[in-house]
């Protein structure tokens, strides 16, 4: 079975953790930064952006493949993990700023109604309810 949605989602998670990567690596070269954040406020905010997108993604993943593993999928599951990358760059423009900004607000906002739906979805078609 190939899993067309996560597979692509996957792929675009990945590119995506690799922009934030990338991020992080100007900062470094530019302020000459080799470990830790060299107490740089706009490397850490950007550290804290990547991880916070690793903390998160490979649950979103998971949920995404098996709810397409279960067949309830569709076009609204690859909706679903588009929306919630371009929310995660939304996040990381939005980690940026040194206040509090409406980019890392509705990124953040979006993880966790991603999270919360998905996970809803998997517990009905568990239950048999969906």
């Amino acid at each position: 079975m190939i899993l067309q949605t996560t597979l692509s989602l996957a792929a675009a998670a990945a590119v995506l953790n690799f922009w934030l990567g990338l991020r992080i690596a100007k900062v470094r070269m530019s302020e000459k930064i080799l470990h830790g954040d060299g107490e740089n406020a706009v490397l850490l905010r950007r550290m804290r952006a990547q991880a916070n997108y690793v903390e998160n993604t490979p649950f979103i993943l998971i949920l995404i493949a098996v709810i397409e593993m279960s067949g309830k999928g569709g076009q609204w599951l690859a909706i679903a993990g588009a929306i919630y990358l371009l929310a995660r760059i939304a996040h990381a423009f939005g980690m940026d700023l040194e206040k509090p900004s409406a980019l890392r607000a509705g990124g953040f906002i979006v993880t966790v109604l991603a999270l919360l739906g998905l996970s809803g979805v998997a517990v009905l078609i568990a239950l048999g309810r969906l």
